[in-house]
């Protein structure tokens, strides 16, 4: 849960993303929704359609993209254009696309980052938003964008830009943390926020036949190398332990061979 000032007081229900269930339960009610990532706009979609009314708090800028062009997975497009075009490009080409689709989506608050979808997943690990939805229903207005937090107090939330709201329950779309330290005893191949202490792409070996895959924060790409990576070597230390055990078995049959005759 992150520290919010004043959420302790808040007398309405309280959950994590990773309790939310389904919509019914809150029907009728005046939800806040905190973060704006593909939880936060799948389940802001979820609660209209159970006719609730939430608020979606957008923190800060947000690549949002159509989930298909053309008939065909953005995502796929994009590894298609990939294998020719640079990446700048292909950013460049998936916001286009996204504008021709979606329209002007800054009006409704919904500002896009400086840096394309790609290279910022890449750099920062921030991963682009897939309209499933929610942006039909934030254009009608049923769900409603505001701008970050500032306290809660008993039934309200007072955001940055002073404004106050009335709300019965809050949804944390804030995601989650990493609990590797918590249970693998080894405090050298992880650092304590939960990812490799070596930088990308070398953070996929450790110690003792200890593998990574998928903390690369490059999505399925980055598992995809690291999986590559780690196959490769596991491979290569087959091929060492077997030319070794090879060895031994020859040299141990040679020395039975000379006993045998003597």
């Amino acid at each position: 849960m992150p520290d919010i000032e004043g959420l302790a007081e808040f007398v309405g229900e309280v959950i994590h993303a990773c309790d939310y269930k389904s919509g019914e339960k809150f029907q009728g009610q005046k939800i806040l929704v905190v973060g704006c990532g593909n939880s936060g706009m799948e389940l802001s979609l979820d609660l209209c359609n159970h006719n609730a009314s939430p608020s979606m708090v957008v923190r800060s800028s947000v690549h949002i993209l159509p989930r298909e062009i053309f008939g065909k997975s953005i995502f796929e497009l994009a590894v298609l254009m990939m294998k020719w075009l640079p990446l700048w490009l292909v950013d460049k080409l998936m916001l286009i696309s996204s504008w021709l689709v979606l329209g002007n989506i800054e009006k409704y608050g919904l500002k896009r980052p400086s840096m394309g979808p790609l290279e910022l997943k890449n750099t920062k690990g921030k991963t682009p938003v897939l309209d499933i939805g929610a942006l039909e229903k934030i254009r009608s207005g049923d769900i409603k964008v505001v701008p970050g937090i500032k306290r809660f107090s008993c039934g309200q939330v007072e955001l940055v830009n002073g404004e106050k709201l009335d709300i019965d329950s809050v949804v944390l779309a804030t995601g989650y943390c990493r609990n590797v330290p918590s249970w693998l005893q080894e405090g050298e191949f992880f650092s304590k926020n939960g990812f490799p202490k070596a930088p990308f792409p070398h953070g996929w070996k450790g110690n003792a036949g200890l593998y990574a895959v998928g903390f690369t924060r490059r999505g399925l790409s980055g598992a995809s190398s690291d999986a590559m990576r780690i196959a490769q070597d596991i491979g290569q230390v087959w091929k060492e332990e077997n030319k070794h055990h090879k060895k031994r078995t020859t040299a141990c049959h040679r020395r039975c061979i000379s006993l045998s005759q003597s």
